[in-house]
C-alpha cells in the first residue's frame, strides 16, 4: 500500500493509531528524500534550492554530475554563457553533493581568483554544515576547527581546498578537481596568448598533477578565445591522440532552433537584446538535439 493510499484512511482509525501514522508516515517520507537525494544531483538540488526554477540544460548537467560521481565518467567540460547556472551547479551544489556522498574524499576548488574561489569554498562549507544537508546526509558534518571558508574537512577526513589560478597546490589531492571559469572578462578583452599559455601550464604543472588515481575533473566555463582553457585542454588531447577522453556539453544561449536555453529564466527577447555581448560556442556534437525538447533533454 502506498503513502496516499494509507493517509486517505487516517481518519478511520482511533486518535492515538493516527498519530502513530502519522509518525511513520513522516519519517517515511523523510527517508524517500533522502534516498532520491543521495542518488541523484537534480533532485538533491531541488531539496537543497526550493526557488531553483530548472531548465533542460540543467538535466543535461545533472546527468554528467551523476555520472562522475559512480565512477563512470572521468574528464567533463561544460562551456556555457554566463547566467546560466553553471557555477552554482558546477561549485556549489555538486561538491557538497559530492562530499556527502563519499565525505572521505578530497575536493580541489579552483576560480581566475582565489577570492572567487574561497567564495565558494564558503558556500560549500555553510550547505553541509546546515540543517537540511543534515538531513540529506546525517551522519556527514564539518569537523570541529573547519573554520576557513577555503580549507576544511568533514568529518569523515575529507578534504576541501580552494585556490585561484596561479596558487600553489603543494600538498593537496584531489579525488575532484573543478575549475570554474579560468579566464576573466578582463583577461579576455586582452586578447593576449600569454594570458592563456600561463593558465594552461599553470593547471598542467599545478592541479592537475595533484589528482588521486582515478581522480576526475570538471572544466565548467564561457568560452572567450580558441585559445582559452578549453581549447588548450582539448589541442593537447587531440594531438597525444587523447581526443576521446573528455565528454564536452556545449551550451549556447540561443540555440541553433532559435529556442533560448533557459526560457524559464532568460526569454528570447531579453537574450536578443544582450546577443552581442554573449559568446555562442560552436555546438557540441555530443548534443546535436535541442535539449529544450522532449528528444534532446
Amino acid at each position: 500500500m502506498d503513502i496516499e493510499s494509507i493517509a486517505e484512511r487516517l481518519d478511520t482509525l482511533p486518535p492515538g493509531e493516527k498519530r502513530e501514522v502519522l509518525v511513520l508516515l513522516d519519517e517515511l517520507a523523510d527517508a524517500r528524500v533522502r534516498a532520491e537525494s543521495n542518488d541523484d544531483f537534480l533532485a538533491f538540488v531541488k531539496e537543497v534550492w526550493p526557488a531553483f526554477i530548472e531548465g533542460n540544460h540543467h538535466r543535461v548537467m545533472a546527468d554528467a554530475f551523476n555520472r562522475i560521481a559512480s565512477g563512470e565518467l572521468k574528464r567533463l567540460i561544460i562551456n556555457m554563457p554566463p547566467r546560466h547556472t553553471k557555477s552554482e551547479f558546477a561549485s556549489h551544489l555538486f561538491p557538497a553533493w559530492y562530499l556527502g556522498k563519499f565525505p572521505d574524499r578530497k575536493v580541489i576548488q579552483t576560480a581566475h581568483t582565489a577570492e572567487l574561489a574561497v567564495g565558494f569554498g564558503r558556500k560549500v562549507r555553510n550547505l553541509v554544515g546546515s540543517a537540511e544537508y543534515a538531513k540529506i546526509f546525517p551522519g556527514v558534518a564539518l569537523s570541529a576547527d573547519s573554520k576557513a571558508a577555503g580549507r576544511w574537512n568533514t568529518n569523515k577526513q575529507g578534504d576541501y581546498f580552494a585556490i585561484g589560478v596561479g596558487g600553489a597546490v603543494t600538498g593537496k589531492g584531489a579525488d575532484i578537481l573543478i575549475v570554474d571559469d579560468p579566464h576573466s572578462e578582463q583577461e579576455a578583452a586582452l586578447n593576449d596568448p600569454d594570458v592563456y599559455n600561463k593558465t594552461y601550464e599553470w593547471y598542467t604543472s599545478g592541479p592537475r598533477q595533484r589528482l588521486q588515481p582515478g581522480g576526475a575533473i570538471c572544466l565548467v566555463m564561457t568560452r572567450w578565445s580558441t585559445k582559452d582553457l578549453t581549447g588548450s585542454i582539448l589541442k593537447a588531447s587531440i594531438e597525444r591522440g587523447g581526443a576521446d577522453e573528455w565528454e564536452i556539453i556545449e551550451l549556447p544561449a540561443i540555440l541553433p532552433s532559435g529556442k533560448p536555453l533557459w526560457p524559464g529564466f532568460w526569454p528570447l527577447d531579453q537574450l536578443e537584446s544582450l546577443r552581442a555581448e554573449l559568446p555562442v560556442p560552436k555546438w557540441s556534437a555530443q548534443y546535436q538535439q535541442d535539449p529544450t525538447s522532449e528528444e534532446g533533454a
